[in-house]
């Protein structure tokens, strides 16, 4: 009977070390940010610490397989909005799991086509808070430095070899990467590089891997590129290229400058787009000057730098505040005291209820259908040409800003949406059902979610097993017809035009 019961003592003891071995080894890939990066971090007060698995050590961690046994992100969407939680969201935190739902589509459709548009990386702030330091930060990219990515190194290297690429205009001045031991205004960080070469390894994934959008003798004539003229776009369009293309090759590489941030090019005269956003700049001015804790905010936030409020609003805070949460960096402080997380709290919920109110007024949406009715037309014009057989791009890529990505989701219809991250993907994918060949469909997804049926031209569209995506021609329709129709008119030429009453 005691050996009996020794052996029963030893076997619960052997379970209960095999329970804790197994537990040790789950929880061991979750850790929060602060603790995978191998220099210390100041986590501000307040803010939700996001558990994400360990970054992945060498290319290929982003595999189907692998990404299947990827846990869900344990920070949970709020039931009211937060403004920590949708400022961490803004930030985009390199490595943290997301899904992607690029390139899927029933087995026998073809895909014909991707067109991205991107907001560039993280960057370092334009605007900079009167008589305060500016915020510390290293624009030197050190593969060895968090955030990293396994192509970062070989990025570096050739971005120092493009002598043989083609840059339009004054992209052609413009450094390939940052290279600032302090950020300059508006640079890219390294951050911003690593945030591109993730999704351009995600791209890779889904379209060349899976559809084989591009073989590995691609032609400079499969591949369209556009870029505003800040080194800030040019730099992350390269960093998504370089992990996306099979083969990154300089003398393949012909970057086009867009000189408007709307990206018009020859079609930006347009009063009545002007006169749109005048109109909303006047609703976003009357609406702030409504919001007393705003203002109150403003009013402490001055004294604590020790410069006059207008003074102070006027320098756009919030920009360097971002940079600040997104880097744990502690918030400015004086003598008379330190900026802190409340202050940031309130400015940033001042944003979300104004968002809610742009959506309401209908100011924005007049703008955004006039703003980029040239570069959507372009869009829809490639595909056009594609699904009637004719030789057109497979892969376009557009490197803009938040000023471009914004009004394209509000013409669209995403109303839903977030304002674009940093490194925010908008796709536009061309779909052919090879069954019905003459029959050509489109996704569009947004930072990797399918919001195909939340456009409002799609929105009615009813998911059938025989036609699972959007028709091109309601595509092509809403550019051609419906966006006119929305502002009294039957061409983008009147729109612009029409008198003002």
């Amino acid at each position: 009977m005691l050996l009996r019961n020794r052996f029963l003592l030893l076997l619960a003891l052997a379970a209960l070390l095999a329970f804790l071995s197994l537990s040790l080894q789950f929880f061991s890939r979750w850790l929060p940010v602060s603790m995978q990066l191998k220099t210390p971090v100041h986590v501000l007060p307040g803010l939700p610490v996001r558990l994400v698995p360990i970054a992945p050590e060498r290319e290929g961690a982003l595999t189907a397989k692998n990404r299947k046994r990827i846990m869900p992100d344990l920070l949970t969407e709020p039931s009211a909005p937060d403004p920590l939680y949708e400022a961490n969201l803004y930030c985009n935190t390199p490595g943290v799991a997301e899904r992607s739902m690029e390139g899927h589509a029933p087995h026998n459709f073809k895909l014909l086509s991707v067109q991205v548009m991107i907001r560039h990386g993280d960057r370092y702030p334009l605007y900079a808070i009167p008589k305060t330091k500016r915020p510390d930060i290293d624009c030197v990219l050190e593969p060895d430095r968090d955030p990293s990515h396994p192509n970062l190194a070989d990025f570096i290297s050739h971005m120092t070899k493009g002598s043989e690429a083609q840059m339009d205009g004054t992209l052609s001045s413009l450094p390939r990467y940052p290279s600032h031991s302090l950020c300059e205004m508006g640079e890219l960080t390294q951050t911003g590089v690593v945030q591109h070469l993730y999704n351009g390894q995600i791209l890779r994934e889904n379209y060349l891997k899976k559809h084989k959008l591009l073989t590995k003798d691609w032609t400079a004539k499969q591949v369209y590129i556009e870029s505003t003229g800040k080194s800030r776009t040019l730099q992350s369009g390269l960093a998504l290229l370089y992990s996306f293309l099979p083969g990154f090759d300089w003398k393949k590489i012909s970057v086009k400058h867009q000189w408007s941030s709307i990206f018009c090019s020859g079609h930006c005269d347009c009063p009545m787009r002007n006169h749109y956003l005048e109109e909303e700049q006047r609703r976003q001015y009357s609406y702030r000057i409504k919001n007393a804790q705003l203002e109150k905010t403003y009013i402490d936030m001055a004294k604590v730098v020790g410069v006059p409020t207008k003074q102070l609003r006027a320098s756009n805070p919030i920009d360097s505040l971002l940079c600040h949460f997104c880097h744990n960096v502690t918030f400015p402080c004086t003598k008379n005291g330190c900026i802190n997380i409340e202050h940031f709290k309130t400015i940033k919920a001042h944003q979300i209820e104004d968002e809610r109110e742009r959506h309401e007024k209908q100011l924005y949406y007049k703008y955004a259908l006039l703003a980029t009715y040239p570069l959507l037309n372009q869009t829809v014009s490639r595909m056009q040409r594609i699904s009637e057989g004719k030789k057109a791009e497979a892969f376009a890529l557009y490197s803009a800003h938040d000023v471009t990505l914004s009004p394209v989701l509000s013409a669209i219809g995403l109303t839903e949406a977030r304002f674009p991250r940093f490194a925010a993907r908008l796709v536009f994918e061309l779909w052919q059902n090879t069954d019905k060949p003459q029959d050509h469909y489109v996704r569009i997804l947004y930072n990797g979610e399918d919001l195909t049926f939340q456009t409002s031209f799609c929105r009615e569209q009813e998911r059938r097993s025989s036609r699972p995506l959007c028709p091109l021609s309601k595509f092509v329709n809403f550019v051609k017809r419906e966006m006119f129709s929305a502002l009294n008119s039957t061409s983008y030429y009147d729109a612009c035009r029409q008198k003002m009453f």
